[in-house]
């Protein structure tokens, strides 16, 4: 296990002097929450999520040496085409992460970075973005240094990702990530997501549905939500109940059962919005149009006995859950009854996938 220590860069040489890479990495979705943070971007509580596989970002990172190092120098590209009001967020990353890579002066970059998903479509592409950059980053790190183990390669992508958007070191590996230390998860750690282990065939190819119920900028940002925990009347069993919840999905994950893993999942969603209800301020980030899927769903789900459930980020989108096995009907549901609550009828197909993938 690395120390924070060991992920400064101190072990490098400037030996080149242009190139590009290219990764892909893919947005994930939380089973338990992670809803608060201390210190340096790190987690309140641990959390456990499904990394998806369409749902995701593809970035090239050009890089070219300069002859005195200056303050960071990049260009950025949204789809090809320049996007300055984006450059504040990647010039932030770039200064949390400079102590761990000294080496970002001594380059000017060109970020080509494209989402696979509808741009502003209510799905956070902060995960998967920076969980992309920090891949390219690394890749750069590795050239610099050649030696680098495979396992401090990507611990130290997961920590830069981290640093950019926390739920973005949950995109670096798959199928199943844990990030935040959790008694029973081996090698868990606050400081990057760790693969989980040990899956039950039943959750194998499982599919997630992201029925798009609002696709507006967020109501509160993710940054402004974490920071109202600090204060929360129930913050701290909150955080107590993540760990009893973190415990029940590791055996829940590792037996395959689905009934029980309805109930924590179902309950997790819940208790994220009623935790946002119950700030200072509060807010009500699910759309009438998400209460009425989830009344669908429930009615479905005990009509048929077909183990379909749901869970949310926060906002008013809903993540619809199943077993492949169930595809067929699931998406009859949804054409039939859900899609009428989906802002102009939209909804992604997606399901687990194995985290960021290089392209060139």
């Amino acid at each position: 296990m690395f120390s924070e220590k060991d992920f400064i860069a101190s072990n490098y040489t400037i030996s080149t002097t242009e190139g590009a890479f290219e990764w892909s990495a893919p947005s994930n979705i939380a089973l338990v929450k992670y809803w608060g943070k201390i210190g340096n971007q790190l987690p309140a509580n641990p959390s456990i999520s499904f990394t998806l596989n369409n749902c995701k970002t593809i970035t090239k990172l050009a890089f070219i040496a300069k002859d005195v190092q200056a303050d960071f120098s990049f260009d950025l590209l949204f789809e090809g085409k320049p996007k300055e009001d984006f450059k504040p967020k990647i010039q932030k990353f770039f200064e949390r992460i400079f102590e761990y890579c000294p080496y970002l002066k001594d380059f000017h970059f060109t970020i080509d970075t494209q989402n696979t998903f509808p741009h502003s479509s209510g799905i956070a592409s902060s995960a998967s973005g920076m969980a992309a950059l920090a891949m390219n980053v690394m890749s750069l790190e590795r050239l610099l240094n050649p030696e680098m183990a495979e396992d401090y390669f990507y611990q130290k992508a997961s920590l830069l990702a981290r640093l950019g958007s926390g739920s973005a070191c949950r995109s670096v590996k798959g199928q199943v990530v844990v990030w935040g230390e959790h008694k029973e998860i081996e090698g868990s750690s606050n400081l990057f997501g760790v693969g989980f282990s040990g899956m039950h065939d039943n959750f194998k190819n499982y599919q997630d549905t992201i029925l798009l119920v609002d696709k507006g900028e967020k109501q509160v940002s993710s940054t402004v939500g974490h920071d109202l925990m600090h204060d929360h009347p129930f913050a701290e069993r909150r955080f107590e109940q993540a760990h009893e919840n973190l415990s029940k999905m590791k055996f829940i994950l590792e037996t395959g059962n689905i009934e029980e893993f309805i109930k924590v999942v179902e309950s997790e969603a819940l208790t994220l919005h009623a935790m946002m209800m119950t700030s200072m301020p509060y807010f009500i980030l699910m759309k009438p149009n998400t209460l009425e899927i989830i009344n669908k769903i429930w009615k479905f789900r005990n009509d048929t006995q077909i183990p379909v459930c749901f869970t949310l980020d926060a906002g008013a989108n809903v993540h619809v859950l199943y077993p492949e096995k169930n595809k067929t009907e699931v998406l009859q549901l949804i054409n039939n009854q859900l899609v009428e609550y989906c802002q102009n009828g939209q909804y992604i197909c997606d399901e687990i996938g194995f985290g960021a993938q290089f392209l060139s």
